[in-house]
């Protein structure tokens, strides 16, 4: 894999130092949706933190979902400060791709976020997702709250059961909270790309197995 290594993740003394403040400045607005990509945001309104594989892909799925307000692109689960896309892909900030999800509760649940995360990916790849190797890769689930968390890890249990049931081995999902890991804004060029390139590179794939979502949680049915 990757030149003959395994990925594996630096701990906090390996991984690069970073910086104190950006190299750029993020967009003002989503090219897609014309909100704001960065807040504060409008009240009401919440934020739902996913890493699903390459970044580009996994945003646009979530741009295209009712209830979405904006969307971001960045990196989140490493040690590094302001982190670098190149730095990002070389395994040395132990971050993962992700998307950042705002959104109106009143319209689209965060169940309904979890069940579009867990079916566009693989869940079960562990470093990779498809034919991109790589910490950065990594399936990932940063909750806000308590609620999220919870709502994370039963959707995570009960994917499980039918995972399992179609052949597919454990999920690799990592669910930790957003609160003790930062999300940092990907580059401009990597903000709403598939809208800027529609012919761009997406690796975004799902398994084909449909997630209960709604259901009674793992053990209660």
């Amino acid at each position: 894999m990757l030149f003959g290594r395994t990925p594996q993740l630096p701990t906090p003394e390996q991984a690069l130092k970073g910086r104190t403040t950006p190299e750029f400045e993020v967009p003002s607005r989503h090219t897609v949706l014309g909100n704001p990509l960065l807040g504060p945001y409008p009240e009401g309104l919440e934020i739902a933190d996913f890493g699903l594989g390459c970044f580009w892909g996994a945003e646009r799925k979530f741009w295209q979902t009712p209830g979405v307000w904006t969307t971001l692109a960045g990196y989140q689960g490493g040690s590094t400060p302001n982190p670098a896309y190149e730095e990002v892909c070389s395994g040395l900030t132990g971050h993962t791709e992700v998307v950042r999800v705002v959104f109106d509760p009143a319209v689209v649940s965060y169940a309904s976020l979890l069940k579009l995360f867990w079916e566009s990916h693989n869940p079960t790849q562990g470093f990779r997702q498809g034919n991109d190797v790589g910490t950065q890769y990594r399936s990932a689930i940063y909750p806000h709250s308590l609620e999220q968390l919870r709502e994370a890890e039963s959707s995570r249990d009960a994917y499980q059961e039918v995972l399992t049931g179609n052949g597919y081995g454990r999920i690799t999902t990592e669910i930790l909270p957003a609160a003790d890991n930062p999300f940092w804004p990907a580059e401009p060029y990597h903000q709403q790309y598939l809208d800027k390139n529609p012919a761009g590179y997406c690796g975004i794939g799902g398994t084909g197995v449909s997630c209960p979502i709604g259901v009674a949680p793992a053990g209660e049915r």
